[in-house]
């Protein structure tokens, strides 16, 4: 019986057995008793309360907070205040628990779209779409066309909260002047900027024509027309005729 256990092997088989054992035994009486039976607390509210406050609240009670995710969404809650947590207040759990929480990112914004050269309908629409509304409407007199948005109150891409109110200014198309514009169709040139003069007006641009018919420096055609209103100081553009020889000198050029 001595020879068998002055073995080798026999020896190593009991030494291992033993080892078994004991770590049997430590685990069962020491680490699973422990690992089962470990601190329990009970988890505190930190719904509503600022993100410094409640990790703090919650290490001090010996869990493990964890910023899930944020949420925009409106329901009063501030920017950075904890919105929810997961497990609830009042749950018991092990210390060293995870407390997943979700932060507020505040009221939800959006970008201010570009309004301008949009007509005050389709401003409208293009608010509505990312949550905005159109607020005060002004009438501004322009050459745009009328009900064309010429200004707005924010510039595009800034951002707001939702629901805010945007104030727009429009054209209210222009305003007729109160000067007659005269007839300088068959006026030389420099008769037509001397009846101009007279009239508070000036020549604007001069585009040179090439004509068969008519003597050079003739008006051929005047914008705006006979008749139309402009302000004191306003520009008539005239149409002239240049000099040519030839017919099929206008032909060659007009190509």
């Amino acid at each position: 019986m001595n020879k068998i256990f002055q073995n080798p092997k026999v020896k190593k088989l009991l030494y291992f057995s033993g080892g078994l054992f004991i770590l049997f035994l430590l685990f069962n009486y020491i680490l699973m008793p422990w690992f089962v039976y470990s601190a329990e607390v009970q988890v505190p509210s930190v719904v509503n309360l600022q993100q410094e406050a409640a990790l703090r609240m919650l290490e001090e009670a010996g869990l493990n907070p964890v910023i899930g995710d944020t949420s925009y969404i409106e329901n009063g809650f501030t920017k950075n205040a904890i919105i929810l947590q997961k497990p609830r207040a009042g749950e018991t759990v092990k210390k060293g628990r995870k407390i997943f929480l979700v932060l507020s990112g505040g009221e939800p914004t959006t970008m201010v779209p570009s309004l301008r050269g949009k007509s005050i309908t389709n401003a409208r629409f293009a608010l509505e779409r990312v949550g905005l509304k159109i607020g005060m409407v002004s009438e501004v007199s322009s050459d745009n066309p009328k009900d064309i948005v010429i200004a707005q109150q924010l510039i595009a891409g800034v951002k707001v909260k939702k629901g805010s109110v945007i104030d727009v200014s429009v054209s209210s198309g222009q305003v007729e002047g109160q000067i007659e514009i005269p007839n300088l169709i068959g006026k030389s040139l420099n008769e037509a900027e001397r009846i101009l003069n007279e009239s508070f007006l000036k020549v604007g641009k001069i585009n040179y024509q090439p004509s068969f018919d008519l003597l050079p420096n003739t008006v051929k055609d005047q914008y705006p027309s006979p008749g139309s209103r402009l302000n004191e100081g306003d520009a008539v553009d005239l149409f002239i005729t240049k000099n040519v020889e030839t017919k099929d000198e206008i032909t060659t050029r007009e190509e």
